[in-house]
């Protein structure tokens, strides 16, 4: 049995990875940075609400930081491949800890000002936008191939552990004072800073660099970012190979769907009378589950090939979906999230290491900025649907028809032959 077919084998001298300090480091700086952008993501919007008392403008902040984020990804994916990405990670993070520096002086000084706290959302989704592909590239440069799944289910660890106790934690600071969160935000940024300086890893930007066999060009994959239309070359690729293409769209329209559920949830638990604090409870269910799927990857990865993986957590979500709609209540509903979650970190493993292990080495910021962008932009339109949705029809039967449309485009994939014939690529 090859290393790629069992990814719990590790070759003779590998240091463990636990003891490997540079993965480690850069481990725990990227946790910090992700906690302090949970932190951020729901203080800053707590903050405009009692400066303002606008839903609106508090509202303002996510939708302009996400669009920074979307405007800047494709471009951002360009320049891990162009420019050194350990350069490109620490200028990154520099920005966000000015970022919040400028906003937890102003706050102190009582000088914080709409304008000034919504050019800070703008800076922090450019910062994920052109940070967020070097960071996933760096901590998979100091980790040998046969201990690539090990060191990405710690790494989901990093993100359901952050989605779970950022928001919570965010509120407790900020009942300390309004400067608190941001403060604690600086903080989280200095450590990621420090980890990004601390560590050396090779920034994969040499001319020419190749690998991997499957769809896009060799033009694309030697051009370094460098050539007209480069920007695009990563998205050109994963929409060229069919099993790529296939992987994205599915996982796409999971997200889609997922935050489109997420809302008609909402509105379901409000219509029942579950107060603020017991849908927020119920809503934790998804990062509970992601957080004791993490454990379950290499299990999952050896039992299942990626397009058989895909396609049972895909099925399984939209089967879930109908739970709520039958069974109202908070715990039903924290529940199906978990259930939901638990093949979601074996998921996003499963693109990783596909993405990882056949796409050149020269295009995979492009690779990996694309697939962020295509995930990240399936979360507004799936919440703007469900709202359209929710506006003409009750909860009850939105999720239901939720799940027959995503059933629906999951059955050509499941029937075609894409995705039953894949296999995990050699290492």
């Amino acid at each position: 049995m090859t290393v790629a077919e069992n990814p719990t084998t590790v070759a003779p001298g590998t240091v463990p990875l636990r003891r490997n300090r540079r993965f480690q480091t850069l481990w725990a700086g990227s946790a910090a940075a992700m906690l302090g952008t949970c932190v951020a993501d729901t203080a800053y919007p707590l903050l405009l609400l009692a400066m303002t008392g606008s839903p609106t403008l508090a509202g303002a902040f996510g939708a302009v930081q996400f669009g920074a984020s979307v405007l800047f990804g494709l471009h951002g994916g360009a320049v891990a491949d162009r420019h050194d990405r350990r350069r490109v990670l620490i200028v990154a993070d520099t920005v966000r800890l000015l970022t919040a520096l400028s906003v937890a002086v102003a706050l102190l000084a009582h000088r914080l000002t709409v304008p000034h706290t919504l050019l800070a959302a703008a800076a922090i989704g450019a910062t994920m936008a052109y940070g967020g592909p070097a960071r996933m590239l760096a901590l998979r440069a100091v980790v040998p191939p046969e201990q690539l799944r090990q060191a990405l289910s710690q790494d989901e660890l990093r993100v359901n552990g952050a989605a779970l106790a950022g928001p919570p934690l965010a509120g407790l600071l900020l009942g300390l004072g309004r400067a608190v969160p941001f403060l604690a935000t600086v903080l989280a940024s200095a450590a990621a800073l420090g980890a990004s300086i601390a560590v050396r890893f090779d920034s994969g930007t040499t001319d020419g660099a190749t690998g991997g066999t499957t769809g896009g060009t060799t033009d694309d994959a030697a051009d370094g970012g460098k050539e007209k239309g480069a920007v695009f070359a990563g998205l050109r690729y994963l929409l060229t190979d069919p099993t790529l293409r296939a992987t994205v769209l599915v996982t796409v329209a999971l997200n889609l769907a997922g935050s489109a559920m997420l809302l008609a949830v909402m509105v379901l638990l409000r219509d029942h009378g579950i107060s603020e604090a017991g849908t927020g409870l119920a809503l934790t269910g998804e990062a509970v589950g992601g957080l004791l799927g993490a454990p379950l990857v290499t299990r999952l990865h050896r039992t299942l090939a990626p397009g058989t993986l895909l396609l049972a957590v895909a099925w399984s979500a939209a089967l879930l979906f109908l739970v709520p709609a039958f069974a109202v209540g908070p715990v039903v509903v924290f529940a199906a999230l978990a259930a939901m979650s638990l093949g979601v970190p074996a998921l996003r493993v499963m693109l990783d290491v596909l993405v990882f292990q056949q796409v050149p080495e020269a295009m995979r910021g492009r690779a990996v900025a694309a697939t962020m962008t295509l995930l990240m932009t399936g979360l507004p339109v799936g919440t703007m649907t469900a709202g359209l949705l929710l506006d003409h029809l009750p909860a009850t039967t939105v999720l239901p028809l939720l799940a027959a449309l995503f059933a629906a485009g999951l059955l050509p994939l499941t029937l075609g032959r894409s995705l039953r014939g894949t296999s995990w690529p050699k290492a």
